[in-house]
């Protein structure tokens, strides 16, 4: 599998994702990341079609900001472009990252029932990077049921952990079909630094061997785990796979 990061910063193509259908194998999934404006982050005019960006430049912002008519519009292109993944059974997750301002209550709980309205029926997984959702055991019971409740898998997520918006490294499994695990590197530079210096890490094999109970567990209460590293500088990411593979006990075939 892959997780498509790119769908994040511009919106998916049609053609794309049917090219990605047919020259993958049986059993290969993709993980795609919601567009930037679904999930509330600033998002550039640029990013948008053409016949968009007028629209959104009267309006800027978030859902809070954007026209309504233009976030339709945009929700539809984006799942017309997935749908070829979905239709060939490629598709493995949509990744919702919301950004780290997005804390927990009434006004986010109303924004994550709308997302799933309208991806009712896909598979989806959802990373926070506000901490208070994961920090105390009442506030993951919470979250958990929240989830639960909406039928979306919970990203867990390693990172750094001395960081004030560090995110604890819980394992919950919210859906019974799918769980993921997303490991971005353990840089301190996490929020501070350039793109590149916070996923600059190379996971030694004891940090690995920390997951690897977490990942055990979730997989025997989920249908499928999905674990992938974006901790995406020089080869860090697929060396830390094919580590984790192999501390899982499985064996890549070719």
């Amino acid at each position: 599998m892959v997780e498509v990061d790119s769908t994040y910063y511009g919106l998916p193509s049609e053609r794309n994702s049917r090219l990605w259908a047919e020259r993958t194998p049986d059993g290969f999934r993709f993980d795609v990341k919601a567009f930037s404006l679904l999930t509330g982050h600033p998002t550039r005019p640029a990013a948008l079609p053409d016949d968009l960006r007028s629209a959104f430049v009267r309006r800027r912002g978030g859902e809070a900001g954007a026209d309504s008519g233009l976030l339709d519009e945009v929700w539809r292109r984006f799942s017309a472009a997935v749908e070829p993944l979905r239709a060939a059974g490629r598709l493995g997750a949509l990744l919702f990252q919301f950004p780290p301002w997005f804390a927990p209550g009434v006004r986010a709980e109303e924004f994550l029932t709308r997302c799933r309205e309208r991806t009712e029926g896909w598979p989806v997984a959802v990373e926070f990077r506000h901490p208070e959702w994961w920090r105390g055991e009442g506030r993951q019971a919470d979250t958990a049921a929240l989830l639960r409740e909406l039928g979306v898998a919970a990203v867990a997520v390693d990172m750094a952990q001395a960081l004030p918006a560090s995110i604890p490294p819980v394992a919950p499994v919210t859906d019974d079909r799918l769980a993921v695990v997303r490991l971005h590197g353990r840089n301190a530079a996490w929020g501070t630094g350039s793109k590149e210096e916070r996923f600059r890490h190379r996971y030694g094999e004891e940090e690995l061997r920390e997951w690897v109970p977490r990942v055990r567990e979730m997989a025997e209460r989920a249908d499928v785990v999905h674990v992938l590293f974006n901790n995406c500088c020089g080869d860090a990411a697929v060396r830390a796979a094919e580590s984790m593979r192999r501390l899982l006990g499985q064996t890549y075939q070719e």
